[in-house]
């Protein structure tokens, strides 16, 4: 259940204009950050790590529909995708998205092991939101076939089933893009406590995190607010939804996330981990 953390979070609709460079950015409370030396785009000779490091100090304080506005409309335009699971708490993100830009490129990886809650729940949220270019993407059947032709490669390796069905699709779904948004949040814990808002994947892509420093509260009081559809499997307990046979429900008082691979000593599926280009990383051998 949300947390009892105080919710300061936005909640009146107004628009997030970002203004233009060399004058100050609106941020949360009474702070301010100067645009003109961290917010100029496209600084000549500047390194993706470069940009990356500016975007977070740029974005410190700041609210996460500035964020999102600044880089779908001023950083990355064209070159950037938001890469979400339609689960638990993805409703709030896409719709500040949706509110900017609903032709943002959407991609929604579709393992083959789904709940079927899930796949409903994205169509809804399609049609609820107005989003004209989700890109529901799947496993390469031929690998497939050659590495998981039973459909239980979860059981005996849910890291090698993970690269199969999750990190290999996205790696053909980001070519274009320069840079892709993700829902992950520091509450979540494990590797993702020290979440910054801006950086660089090990890809050379630059990932954003609008979220990350918000809390379950914030982004369940973001949700009812605008009375946004939950996923179906929250009232059943599902406060972190995946592959179905390898989610499970949450108890009172255990971490968020600990329903996901439960018992197998993994907490990450793999796409915010860094690897060897073109082959699985060590960790799934």
């Amino acid at each position: 259940m949300p947390d009892s953390a105080s919710f300061s979070a936005p909640l009146d609709g107004a628009s997030f204009s970002v203004p233009p460079d060399g004058v100050s950015f609106p941020v949360s409370g009474d702070a301010t950050v100067a645009g003109a030396a961290v917010l100029a785009s496209g600084a000549s000779g500047e390194t993706p790590a470069a940009h990356a490091v500016r975007l977070d100090q740029a974005f410190d304080g700041v609210t996460p529909e500035v964020i999102l506005e600044r880089v779908l409309l001023h950083e990355f335009p064209g070159r950037i995708a938001l890469v979400s699971s339609f689960g638990s708490e993805s409703v709030s993100l896409l719709a500040m998205v949706a509110a900017i830009d609903p032709a943002t490129p959407v991609i929604f990886i579709d393992t083959g092991k789904l709940f079927g809650e899930t796949l409903r729940y994205r169509n809804e949220l399609i049609r609820r939101l107005k989003l004209t270019d989700v890109r529901s993407v799947q496993p390469d059947p031929a690998a497939v076939a050659a590495q998981d032709p039973k459909g239980v490669l979860w059981l005996s390796s849910p890291d090698r089933c993970c690269h199969l069905r999750k990190v290999e699709p996205l790696e053909r779904a980001l070519q274009g893009f320069d840079c892709w948004i993700t829902g992950r949040k520091r509450f979540q814990g494990g590797l993702r406590v020290n979440l910054t808002h801006a950086e660089l994947g090990a890809d050379g892509r630059i990932k954003i995190n609008p979220l990350a420093g918000w809390s379950r509260l914030e982004i369940e009081q973001y949700r009812i607010a605008r009375d946004l559809p939950v996923h179906p499997l929250v009232a059943d307990g599902f406060f972190s939804i995946g592959c179905m046979p390898c989610t499970d429900r949450v108890t009172e008082g255990e971490d968020v996330r600990s329903g996901r691979w439960r018992g197998a000593g993994k907490t990450e599926c793999g796409i915010h981990l860094a690897r060897p280009a073109g082959r699985p990383p060590e960790w799934t051998i």
